[in-house]
C-alpha cells in the first residue's frame, strides 16, 4: 500500500528517536551494571528491549507503505556521567518521542491514515504510561529519600551468569 510520504517520512523522524534511545539506554545500561546499580541496570536493559520493539513497528509500518525505514539516523546522545544526570537525560529523550510521536499522530489523522495513528497511539502509551512515567518516579524518590539512599537500593546482586 503505497502511503503518504509525509507520513513515511515522519515514521523515519520517530524511528531515528527509537534507535537513539536504544543506544543511550544501551550505555547507560552498561554504566550502571559497572558501577553496581543492578537493578536500575536490569530496568534499564527491559527499556532497551522495548524501545527496540517500538523501532520494529515503525520500521515495519514504514515497509508496508512501501517506505525505506531509515536506520543511520540518530538525534545527539546525552550519556550522563551520573546516575541522577543519566535518569534526567533519559526523561528528555522520552518526552520528546511523547511530543514527537503526539505530531506525527495529529499528521496522520490529518492525511486519513487513522491505522499509522493507532500503531503510534500503542506506542505513546507505553511511552507516557510507562517509561516516562518509571523515569519521573526514579527522580521523584531521589528528591525524597536522597540520592545516598536512592543509589543504596539499587545495588541488588547481579545474578551469577
Amino acid at each position: 500500500m503505497q502511503g503518504h510520504s509525509q507520513v513515511i517520512d515522519n515514521l523515519n523522524l520517530l524511528l531515528a528517536g527509537e534507535l537513539t534511545a536504544i543506544d543511550q539506554y544501551f550505555a547507560h545500561a552498561h554504566m550502571y551494571r559497572n558501577w553496581g546499580f543492578n537493578k536500575l541496570a536490569d530496568h534499564i536493559e527491559h527499556e532497551t528491549l522495548e524501545e527496540r520493539d517500538h523501532a520494529d513497528r515503525l520500521a515495519k509500518r514504514i515497509l508496508f507503505l512501501e517506505g525505506q525505514p531509515d536506520l543511520s539516523k540518530r538525534e545527539p546522545l546525552n550519556v550522563g556521567q551520573s546516575v541522577p544526570e543519566m535518569l534526567r537525560n533519559d526523561l528528555a529523550v522520552e518526552l520528546r518521542v511523547v511530543t514527537n510521536l503526539r505530531k506525527v499522530m495529529a499528521l496522520c489523522e490529518s492525511l486519513q491514515d487513522y491505522e499509522t495513528r493507532n500503531i503510534l497511539l500503542k506506542l505513546l502509551d507505553d511511552t507516557e504510561m510507562d517509561h516516562t512515567w518509571w523515569l519521573e518516579k526514579q527522580l521523584r524518590l531521589i528528591d525524597s529519600v536522597g540520592l545516598q539512599n536512592y543509589l543504596q537500593s539499587q545495588m541488588e546482586d547481579a545474578p551469577a551468569e
